[in-house]
This record gives structure tokens, C-alpha cells and sequence, in this order.
């Protein structure tokens, strides 16, 4: 137990989400409960984890989590450890939400993403249809989310557009998707900035600046692709073959990396293959797989294209060393390869507090409570 590594996650408590500040101290070993000194409030070690209440080994939870985010069946995993089923559907649910609390808080942070390929999936549930549209940043493998819904419309493109916003920051950014032209529309409606005044009222807003769309549309026969169409939608050629070149190397616009992301979620999501009897009911228990598998992909498996070439000279003898990374350690979120217990652990921390407001001067109190944690 590191008391410097933990924060108080009480609402109330000013000193919230804030590490290193000295104000947490051990409050009890045996039950691995932590004391904050400003609130004087005590919390459990597992607090804001999945494992939180839970009676259950860590361990088990964990190994029951990484069989699920890898397709194996519930029915198996109820066969093989004596569950209930219920009690690994619920386990599902906490994981679920919980990683796309910490995809939110890491994945969705401004970056240069160069390059992004967008696809959507239809997944057969029962007695419906649903579409599950997923972006991908081309030069990590970086997963940037995923968005839901019953038809295959501009509100699902929007929804997922305001995803990747959350992840770019304003720089010549690339676009390659298919020919559904709800993308253009939803980029456009998207991607705008207010233009500052001076004067009241609703300011008018302008697209980015370097936002470039590229389409590529390809004729099926039966069995078969027979060609590929490419064209430029948006933006000149030579930003966009300079956008390629930076994000993927050589080679032409295409949308090959977030299909084969597709046929990974296929492949370790029962919801989503395309004929089987592991049919979903409702679209939260896919919300939740889709996460699972997310963040399991951009956290916990390592990415043979991503790895680095890293030279060793032993005496006179030079040697090639291959250092693999992981989507999340391209993209410069973390260091090293994350276990599913270490993401399952993960804590999000609560925004900074922001003190109440009252009329008149605060007191000294206030002031002093102010100047240490806002």
C-alpha cells in the first residue's frame, strides 16, 4: 500500500483526485483502507475499480475479463469455474463501464492524429438490426471508440465524429472512410470553430482549417471485389499524399487498417459474428463488449507492426533488437504493457474541486483551502 500513489475520491473532499500531496495516509492494512486528513474520511483500496465490492479473488475476476475480451463463450467460462451465469454477465457490465470511464480519461485527449479510417459494422441481434460505427488513428493502431445505434444514419456518424474531435487537436488531419456520404456532412457540422468577437450573442462558427477527406469505394460482384474506386473529396492531393506518407509510409489511400480492426472485434466478440447463436438482446451488453474489447486492444496486446527496431553492438558484432509496442504505447499514453488486472485497477480520478458559491467574502478558511487545492 503507497499512500503517495492514491487519491481521496470524495466529492466533497477538496484535496480530490490530487496525488502526492501528502494527505493520505494507511488507515488499516488488514482491510486496505486509506484516511485522507482533509475530509477525515476513510475508502476502501479497490475504490473506483472494477473489483469494488466485490467477494470474489482479483485474480479470478481478471482471468474470467481477459477470457471474455479474447471471444470465449459465457457458456464456457460457466462450465469451467462453476459460475453463474449472471455473475459473469455482471462482471462484463462493471468492466465495460469502467474501461470506457478510463477510455475517455485517456484515449480521448487532444493529439496529433494524422491520419484516422472510420468503418461500421452491422451486427444481427435478436428481432433487430444495429450498426456499430468505430474510428481508428492509422500510424499507433490507436482504438479511439466506438458508437451504436439502429440505423445506419447521420446521427451515427455524428456521434462517433464528436468521438475523434475529442482526440485531435487542430492540425492537418485525414479522412479516409468509405462512400456513405453521411462522413462529409458530419465532418463538416463537427470540425467548426466559433469565430472570436467582440459583440454579443451566438458567434458564427468555420471549419478547421486542413481537414482533408478521402473516399474509397469498392464494386462487388458476386464473390468478389472487381475494383476500387479512390477520390479526393476534400482537400488538395499533395497535403493528403503527405499525410499518407506520414501516418501509414508507402502506398495509396486506403481503409485496410480499420477493417482488419473490424474483423479483430469479430473474431473476439460473440455479439458480432456474422452467423452464429450468440445473438444479443440489448445493445448495452454490446456497449460493454465493445469497450471490453477496446481497451484490452489498445492496452494489453502488443501490435506486431507498431514494434521499434533498436541496434545493439555486442564487441564488433552489430545486432537488431525489436522492441514491441502496444497502441497506447505508440500513441505516447503509456510506458509499458498493461495486464488486464492493471487496467481492471485503473482509478479515474474525480475533476478538481471548485469552491461553492456564497455572497459576500469568503472566509480566511476558504481562502486558505483555495489557494492549496483549486
Amino acid at each position: 500500500m503507497d499512500p503517495q500513489t492514491v487519491f481521496c475520491p470524495n466529492r466533497d473532499c477538496p484535496a480530490r483526485g490530487q496525488t502526492g500531496q501528502d494527505n493520505i495516509h494507511i488507515h488499516s492494512r488488514k482491510a486496505h483502507r486509506y484516511l485522507c486528513d482533509v475530509c477525515n474520511k476513510t475508502f476502501t483500496e479497490t475504490k473506483g475499480t472494477v473489483f469494488y465490492r466485490l467477494r470474489t479473488d482479483a485474480e479470478q475476476v481478471a482471468l474470467v475479463l481477459a477470457l471474455l475480451a479474447h471471444g470465449c463463450p459465457v457458456c464456457a467460462i460457466v462450465f469451467a469455474f462453476g459460475l453463474d451465469e449472471r455473475t459473469v454477465r455482471d462482471w462484463e457490465h462493471r468492466a465495460g463501464h469502467h474501461r470506457e470511464q478510463v477510455h475517455q480519461h485517456l484515449v480521448q485527449q487532444p493529439r496529433d492524429l494524422g491520419q484516422v479510417q472510420a468503418d461500421e459494422i452491422r451486427v444481427k441481434m435478436q428481432a433487430m438490426i444495429v450498426w456499430v460505427a468505430m474510428a481508428l488513428q492509422v500510424s499507433t493502431r490507436l482504438w479511439l471508440g466506438a458508437t451504436i445505434s439502429e440505423h445506419r444514419d447521420e446521427t451515427l456518424i455524428f456521434e462517433l465524429r464528436q468521438r475523434v474531435r475529442a482526440c485531435a487537436l487542430g492540425r492537418p488531419l485525414l479522412f479516409g472512410v468509405d462512400g456513405f456520404r453521411a462522413y462529409r456532412g458530419a465532418i463538416h457540422t463537427v470540425f467548426r470553430e466559433p469565430i472570436p468577437t467582440r459583440s454579443l450573442g451566438r458567434p458564427q462558427l468555420r471549419p478547421w482549417d486542413g481537414i482533408h477527406i478521402a473516399q474509397v469505394v469498392k464494386q462487388y460482384a458476386p464473390g468478389h471485389v472487381i475494383g476500387v474506386v479512390r477520390r479526393i473529396v476534400q482537400g488538395t492531393e499533395a497535403q493528403v499524399n503527405c499525410l499518407v506518407q506520414t501516418s501509414q509510409g508507402n502506398g495509396v489511400i486506403h481503409t485496410a487498417y480499420v477493417e482488419r480492426l473490424t474483423a479483430t472485434f469479430r473474431a473476439r466478440l460473440a455479439g458480432l459474428v456474422r452467423r452464429g447463436r450468440s445473438l444479443l438482446q440489448q445493445t448495452q451488453t454490446l456497449q460493454v463488449g465493445v469497450y471490453l474489447v477496446g481497451s484490452v486492444y489498445n492496452f494489453c496486446i502488443y501490435h506486431e507492426t507498431l514494434r521499434v527496431r533498436v541496434p545493439l553492438y555486442v564487441g564488433r558484432v552489430g545486432r537488431t533488437h525489436w522492441v514491441p509496442r502496444t497502441p497506447a504505447m505508440a500513441a505516447g499514453i503509456t510506458d509499458h504493457l498493461w495486464s488486464v488486472s492493471e487496467l481492471l485497477r485503473y482509478q479515474v480520478p474525480p475533476s478538481r474541486w471548485t469552491p461553492p458559491k456564497h455572497r459576500g467574502r469568503p472566509s480566511r478558511a476558504m481562502k486558505e483551502l483555495i489557494n492549496k487545492w483549486c
